[in-house]
Formats: C-alpha cells, sequence, structure tokens
C-alpha cells in the first residue's frame, strides 16, 4: 500500500514511534527511523522493519534540538532516498517540576523537541511534497495539549 513511499518518523527507536515505524514496514513504505538508543537494539530494530516488509531502511541519531543536525538528517535522506513522502513528527521529552523550580535549560531542550523540531522537519520537506503535489504529515500531540497536568508546563505548553 505504500510502496514506493518514504517515510521519516522522528522519536521512532521506542514506544508509540516505533510502533508506527513498523506500521509503515507492514505496509511497504522505506522507513527512516530517528532517535537515540543501544545500538544493537536500534540494528534489530532496523532487521525488524525490514523483515516487516519495508523496502529499505535507515537510523538517524539526530539531536531533534538541534536544528543543524536536523537540517543535516533530512539533506542526507533526501540524498539517499529521494523525497521524503511521509513526515511523522513524534519526538518528544519530559520533566516533571513546578514551575517555580522547572530548570529553564528543560523548559528549552522541552520546547526545542517537542515543538519546534516538528517546524524544522516540515519546512525541510515540504517543498518536495508540494513539487510532487502528494505528501503526509503527521504530528504528533499528547493528551496534556487537551488537558493540563501539574508540573508539566514545558511539555503542555510545546
Amino acid at each position: 500500500m505504500l510502496t514506493g513511499k518514504t517515510a521519516l518518523i522522528t522519536g521512532s527507536t521506542s514506544g508509540i514511534g516505533a510502533g508506527i515505524a513498523a506500521r509503515f514496514a507492514d505496509l511497504g513504505a522505506t522507513v527512516l527511523i530517528n532517535g537515540f538508543g543501544d545500538t544493537d537494539v536500534i540494528a534489530e530494530q532496523l532487521a525488524d522493519l525490514q523483515a516487516r516488509g519495508a523496502k529499505q531502511v535507515a537510523h538517524f541519531g539526530t539531536d531533534m534540538s538541534k536544528p543543524d543536525q536536523i537540517e543535516t538528517m533530512i539533506a542526507e535522506a533526501q540524498e539517499r532516498f529521494g523525497t521524503i513522502d511521509i513526515l511523522v513528527n513524534n519526538a518528544g521529552i519530559q520533566h516533571v517540576a513546578p514551575v517555580e523550580d522547572f530548570p529553564v535549560e528543560k523548559w528549552d531542550a522541552i520546547t526545542a523537541i517537542n515543538l519546534t523540531s516538528a517546524f524544522h522537519t516540515t519546512r525541510l520537506v515540504i517543498k518536495d511534497m508540494r513539487a510532487q503535489r502528494w505528501g503526509r504529515i503527521i504530528n504528533m500531540a499528547s493528551a496534556h495539549s487537551l488537558v493540563a497536568s501539574p508540573f508539566k508546563s514545558a511539555y503542555v505548553a510545546a
């Protein structure tokens, strides 16, 4: 169903992102995963994605809080696999603390990864999607975007 399409899923070396990557593999897409983790576990995940039916697979260990690394990831993915047809902005982190005790560096990291990285990936793939007149961008969000939880100010805001 997705043969010939390339999907990039950020934050996909574990959790919901890994499940999304597996589903795209089931549908025959080329699957590009992003995230941190043990290299052996990531190698197993890539092998599993190919066994499920992914045409091609790759891993990018990009730090999604760094715009220059995001640009490099997108450029490398486009060079190796052509256009990115499907982008899933799923990367996210969380820190829990009262606002008055919330470390500024944690706020900056959460908003960079959970919010700003989606802007950067989108701005970098949308031109090709428009040119080919086909593309999908899926921005993941938490239930916390609808109902806030105590001590999660940056996560809720992002």
